[in-house]
């Protein structure tokens, strides 16, 4: 039974290695230029991205059916380049869906990828061309040009609103260029009547690629903002971070690929956000909150700096358990892309339990997003995964976990995993974490995530529930049915903050 899965496996694999460098009938040629205006700012070795859509209410960038990645080779820009899409090198997701005859009006755009400190697409530095209207045909050519640069972040204008940024000694060191470190304050309401008063802080940590920009989208919910600027909302200060990284999100932690990003949170960051708004350390009084991933970075940090934190509210964290990473077992499994059973691994679902999207597909995507080919700089979740867990290479570039291609798991690698597994850190350190996190911790997870994160949760809450010396009291609460941070609320956890401030 044992060869028959290992037959299986290596069946699965040539399939995929060869459906992969199968080229598509569509035959498309874009030449991409440089409007001269924007040649100054062209940085060589970047990705290009052709996004394609038929809807017609949306920017391709944004949201696309069709994705065309290469990155051209010594391209200077000041010559334009021709984006064949059946070169050898170009990776494509949703072109083969097309047909030998398609036809209809589609919409093209593309975006060229040259932000060195920020692996995401539709980020500041980033170059993309006005969207052209197109009847497909299976030959087409088409001329694009790269003529919008898109512009550094702004911050709501408000009273109440203060922005930190610092350049980051730490990171600078380690990344041998300029990195700057920034984050957005929301003040309560009745900070500016009490000087000198120390409120509590809670560190409001992004989801996936989140940016310190969410204080907008916080204050513009008009419930919110209503009710944050009334005497009786909570007097926390709220402080939004940045996930900024060149691989993607950092996870705010140290690692050996994104450099020192705990210590410059916890040593120059926050000391500095601190400073600015009167926080006294002594009060022990500061928090972390996120969802998403940054419920597991809120989680982390609690864990990885249990006396700095004085308590965390996680909602839907990433998986904190790598023996259920999804539903795979990345010290175990020989693929990311089938299960034991032989079937394509799931990657997300449905609150009804009905599959959206299999792993083989997210890797094809962020295979594509990739200067490398591969989802090595994706700017995606599994680069980032990538990045901050895992070991530097010889090229100085992360090493891969697994097969772009193939999937298959390369278990050296992944055991350099362990340090970030957040169940096996509780596991071999409870006797002297257990009493610092005491009355620390709490977790919501819905028991029908879209990405079988609760899978992992509910393990660390077997865990949990066994520790002595101490007995862990850490609150992890499950919803039946509900998906991916369904009851995530900025205003639930600055109440529930507020009540454990006031002893409630």
């Amino acid at each position: 039974m044992k060869n028959k899965h290992i037959v299986f496996v290596l069946l699965a694999c040539w399939l995929i290695v060869n459906t992969a460098n199968a080229q598509v009938p569509v035959s498309w040629k874009v030449n991409v230029s440089v409007a001269p205006a924007l040649r100054p700012s062209f940085l060589n070795g970047g990705r290009l991205l052709l996004h394609v859509t038929k809807q017609k209410e949306r920017e391709p960038r944004t949201r696309s059916e069709i994705t065309v990645g290469i990155t051209p080779k010594n391209w200077d820009g000041n010559t334009a380049f021709l984006m064949d899409t059946q070169a050898k090198e170009a990776l494509s997701v949703g072109l083969d869906k097309l047909g030998d005859n398609p036809s209809g009006l589609y919409y093209f755009q593309v975006v060229y990828k040259q932000n060195p400190d920020d692996a995401q697409e539709n980020v500041p530095g980033n170059l993309y061309s006005t969207i052209d209207s197109v009847q497909v045909e299976a030959n087409l050519s088409l001329n694009l040009t790269l003529n919008t640069l898109i512009p550094p972040w702004t911050i709501v204008s408000n009273k109440f609103v203060k922005t930190v940024e610092i350049k980051s000694q730490l990171l600078t060191a380690f990344r041998g260029r300029p990195s700057v470190l920034k984050a957005a304050v929301l003040l309560p309401s009745g900070y500016f009547d009490n000087p000198g008063k120390t409120y509590p802080i809670c560190y409001r940590i992004p989801g996936l690629n989140g940016r310190y920009t969410a204080v907008n989208t916080v204050l513009g919910n008009k419930e919110f903002a209503d009710w944050w600027f009334t005497p009786t909302a909570p007097q926390v200060i709220y402080v939004f971070l940045d996930s900024q990284g060149p691989y993607g999100d950092t996870y705010q932690v140290d690692s050996e690929n994104n450099g020192p990003c705990g210590r410059a949170l916890t040593e120059e960051l926050i000391p500095e956000i601190e400073r600015q708004v009167g926080y006294k350390p002594a009060s022990k009084m500061r928090f972390l909150t996120g969802n998403s991933t940054g419920g597991w970075v809120s989680l982390g940090l609690q864990i990885f700096y249990p006396d700095f934190f004085n308590g965390t509210w996680s909602y839907s964290p990433d998986p904190v358990d790598f023996e259920h990473y999804g539903l795979i077992n990345i010290y175990e499994d020989k693929t990311i892309f089938y299960n034991r059973y032989g079937y394509l691994q799931p990657g997300r679902r449905t609150i009804y339990g009905e599959p959206t999207f299999s792993m083989k597909d997210w890797i094809a995507g962020e295979n594509l997003a990739s200067r490398t080919g591969n989802y090595l700089i994706s700017g995606g979740q599994f680069g980032a995964y990538n990045a901050v867990f895992g070991p530097k290479g010889k090229d100085g570039l992360p090493s891969l976990m697994f097969d772009p291609v193939t999937g298959e798991i390369d278990h050296a690698i992944a055991k350099q995993w362990e340090k970030y597994d957040l169940k096996k850190v509780l596991e071999r350190n409870w006797t002297t974490l257990g009493p610092k996190l005491q009355g620390k911790i709490y977790i919501w997870m819905g028991d029908m995530d879209g990405l079988y994160s609760n899978v992992a949760t509910r393990f660390l809450q077997k865990f949990l529930d066994k520790t002595e010396n101490p007995k862990s009291d850490a609150t992890v609460r499950f919803t039946a049915m509900a998906g991916h941070g369904q009851e995530w609320s900025d205003k639930a956890v600055l109440t529930m903050i507020a009540e454990r401030v006031s002893g409630k």
